[in-house]
């Protein structure tokens, strides 16, 4: 329940309660990796697969991971499954119904159509099927909603350019680029002619760095294509020049804590940089990533953060208004977010016991 739908005013709540409550923005957000495994079994038993997989149960045990290589593995395994662009439609409504059970407000979802492109689907049918979950979660949920663009680094640059002819012919809700992938086997700088197009198309830039690669894959994104944002940004920590250029430039990093446990790329939670980073006046925000794959949303991640690493309720609103900040959204709608974000966040403060 929103705090905002209580309609008394002397309720009191948890810190944990006042936590879920917070108004929030999800700007690092797979669209695959979103999928319920209660609609992952319908389609693969509509599709008449051989699986497996018989239950919710024996999907769930399938999203356990050891490392980074082996949830890549059971990604790919899942885009063999969509055979059908229509099936994105529920899978974003899926995504979007779950971002309303977190208190989001505004959502950045990442799509990766080369994986599906690959097997024979439409990126225009794609696009309108996922644009119809962005509608009907709208109308149900009142979240907004975007998308970007995941031009994946295995691809080729020719394969990168189809996709910004694509996103030309079907440019609805699509605000920004992103550069998802093996970070270890391809380096940034190939993409810099994709990345100048796509800023001359008027596309904001993003790029995964730092996450699997050391702190030159964030280096090279930065300088070779000049990025507004890296999404996770862990390795960072092991250079400190780079960590003062983030903080100076306030480039958003858009973190991802139990992803990054569940991957192996931090061993803990406690282990995390995010609250070093937030420290140290960097321009953090916090994510689910893959949400489903990770059991996780942005209610736990915000929960794990203040438990483990000690973020209070006024660091984790920071947190929103530092998402709020660097989300690719019109001036006037983040005004109007940003104070009704204020409007609540003093009355859930407020309503503390």
């Amino acid at each position: 329940m929103y705090i905002t739908d209580l309609g008394i005013s002397d309720v009191r709540m948890n810190v944990i309660e006042a936590i879920k409550a917070l108004p929030k923005v999800e700007l690092h957000l797979h669209t695959l990796g979103s999928i319920q495994p209660s609609t992952l079994l319908n389609i693969i038993n509509e599709a008449g697969f051989d699986t497996p997989y018989k239950s919710v149960k024996d999907i769930l045990h399938r999203f356990q991971y050891t490392d980074f290589t082996h949830f890549i593995e059971v990604y790919i395994e899942i885009v063999g499954y969509i055979t059908e662009e229509r099936y994105f439609e529920q899978i974003t409504f899926d995504m979007l119904r779950k971002c309303s059970e977190s208190n989001t407000r505004y959502v950045e979802a990442s799509f990766s159509p080369r994986d599906h492109l690959q097997h024979n689907l439409e990126f225009r049918k794609m696009i309108h099927a996922i644009n119809n979950g962005i509608d009907s979660a709208r109308r149900e949920f009142g979240i907004e909603t975007n998308i970007r663009i995941d031009l994946v680094r295995e691809s080729t640059h020719d394969e990168a350019m189809e996709i910004l002819d694509l996103i030309e012919k079907n440019p609805r809700n699509i605000v920004s680029v992103d550069l998802g992938g093996d970070e270890t086997r391809f380096p940034p700088k190939p993409f810099a002619p994709v990345y100048k197009r796509a800023k001359e198309m008027g596309l904001h830039l993003v790029a995964h760095a730092g996450e699997a690669a050391g702190p030159q894959s964030i280096w090279d994104a930065i300088n070779f294509l000049e990025v507004e944002r890296i999404g996770h940004g862990v390795s960072a920590r092991q250079d400190p020049k780079l960590v003062e250029y983030l903080r100076e430039k306030q480039i958003g990093i858009e973190m991802n804590p139990v992803s990054n446990v569940r991957t192996g790329v931090v061993t803990s939670i406690k282990e995390h940089p995010i609250r070093e980073f937030y420290d140290k006046g960097l321009l953090v925000t916090v994510n689910s990533d893959d949400p489903s794959l990770f059991h996780t949303d942005l209610n736990n991640e915000f929960v794990q953060l203040h438990e483990h690493l000690g973020f209070n309720l006024q660091d984790l609103a920071q947190l929103c208004f530092n998402a709020l900040r660097i989300a690719f959204i019109s001036e006037p709608k983040k005004i109007e977010l940003e104070r009704s974000f204020r409007a609540e966040i003093d009355q859930i403060i407020g309503q503390l016991g």
